[in-house]
């Protein structure tokens, strides 16, 4: 039973949004606790294809909520140590969940809803949302969502706005590689299903592996090992049940066992 969280499964596809919108969307300990386990859930379902990550209210997530700024503020070294490896925690538990993940961006989108938005696979945002690493105007710093962002936004843009704190919207997000789609704000929820629709029909097990290689594969340099690990995954996809499938069913100009439609799962 979660507090902070909205989560609605329909058939293959499942939405976590964020409900606080009090708050904004900030984070505390309860968030970031029921985050963790929604998505370790969620990763062990073999049904589901997709997974929108989204925010309730006038904001996608605006960083730390205040009271609980104020509660580590008394921290010692070890508590604070504790404390960062919970949201250490929670970011792996997203960024390493096998489903790909659709961020649904809206309104603010700050610190840690940065890091946040930077796990996703796939980012649409609203043409109004402004991002924001704000943890130097604190005195603090990005350090958690830290490998996450550097990946994601890239490292020369990283190195601006992590130590400017400045805002920058949606437009400069996409020019930068960060978000993938702008769209207004009331267009939002239909580009968000139309990428799920994508999701939706494709291969099960082919948009884990995908989601997988992308991130064992990133950086890495081309050597003889890389070579024969892309080799090994690839003769075993087509040697699976769904890769003979899905030749067959090109060849014979049909649809595949797996496809399926109106699966989008809106609310």
């Amino acid at each position: 039973m979660t507090t902070t969280l909205d989560i609605n499964r329909s058939r293959h596809v499942a939405r976590v949004f964020l409900n606080r919108p009090e708050v904004r969307n900030a984070f505390n300990g309860d968030v970031v606790q029921e985050l963790t386990a929604a998505f370790l859930q969620l990763g062990t379902d073999s049904e589901l294809r997709a997974i929108v990550l989204g925010g309730h209210g006038k904001a996608f997530c605006a960083g730390a909520d205040l009271a609980w700024m104020r509660a580590t503020a008394e921290y010692n070294w070890e508590e604070n140590r504790n404390d960062a490896q919970q949201l250490a925690d929670m970011l792996w538990a997203i960024y390493r969940c096998p489903v790909p993940i659709v961020g649904r961006i809206h309104g603010d989108c700050y610190a840690g809803g940065v890091g946040l938005a930077a796990v996703c696979d796939v980012l649409v945002a609203a043409d109004d949302v402004r991002f924001c690493l704000s943890e130097a105007r604190l005195g603090l710093l990005p350090a958690t969502i830290g490998p996450y962002v550097i990946r994601a936004l890239g490292e020369q843009a990283s190195r601006r706005y992590f130590v400017t704190a400045e805002r920058f919207d949606a437009a400069r997000a996409k020019r930068l590689g960060f978000v993938h789609e702008v769209v207004p704000a009331a267009a939002l929820d239909d580009k968000v299903d139309a990428i799920v629709a994508a999701l939706v029909g494709n291969g099960p097990a082919a948009l884990r592996a995908c989601k997988r290689l992308v991130q064992d594969f990133a950086g890495k340099p081309i050597d003889d090992t890389l070579r024969a690990d892309s080799v090994r995954r690839i003769a075993g996809v087509r040697a699976s049940n769904e890769g003979k499938e899905g030749v067959q069913s090109f060849l014979a100009k049909r649809a595949p066992a797996w496809q399926a439609t109106g699966l989008t799962g809106r609310r």
